[in-house]
């Protein structure tokens, strides 16, 4: 039982901020952006040379910003209100981010469906845990039952003793 009070809560859930959030995913989701707008540029034959990058494939550089911002800042968003981390917060805003994608589009057949596609592809990372990850508290503790530590009789002793 001893154990059982290491253990840090279950539901432990600390507050983000929904505008930092969004601001380092807009920035990470525009670096992506940027790179596929270079490798559609490199692809593509026309006469506008390296500014092609974002003269004609720009659009490509926005549109990963916006919908890294729009995911960061619908998730968080929605686990502050919800005061909960878990696979739910994932589902809307990669739905909000879907949804921004179809709207791209001028279709809202395609703004539903791409709402759904990409709400339950983030629903599914966020809920195996491959998005998310662990807290580092909840990795050491893990790490310290797995690994055995050997008994004060095996320890060697210097020879001075």
């Amino acid at each position: 039982m001893a154990d059982a009070s290491l253990r840090p809560a279950e539901n432990f859930f600390e507050p983000k901020s929904p505008i930092r959030s969004a601001t380092t995913v807009a920035y990470q989701a525009a670096a992506v952006g940027a790179l596929v707008s270079v490798l559609q540029n490199a692809l593509s034959s026309h006469k506008a040379g390296a500014l092609g990058v974002l003269t004609r494939t720009g659009g490509t550089i926005g549109m990963f910003t916006a919908m890294g911002a729009v995911f960061a800042f619908t998730e968080a968003t929605v686990a502050n209100e919800r005061q909960k981390n878990d696979a739910f917060n994932g589902v809307v805003g990669g739905c909000a981010a879907g949804f921004l994608a179809g709207i791209r589009t001028r279709s809202l057949p395609m703004a539903l469906g791409s709402c759904a596609v990409a709400g339950a592809a983030m629903g599914t990372f966020d809920y195996a845990g491959q998005l998310a990850g662990e807290r580092r508290q909840v990795r050491e503790e893990k790490q310290k039952r797995f690994f055995k530590t050997p008994p004060i009789s095996l320890q060697r002793t210097s020879p001075s003793e």
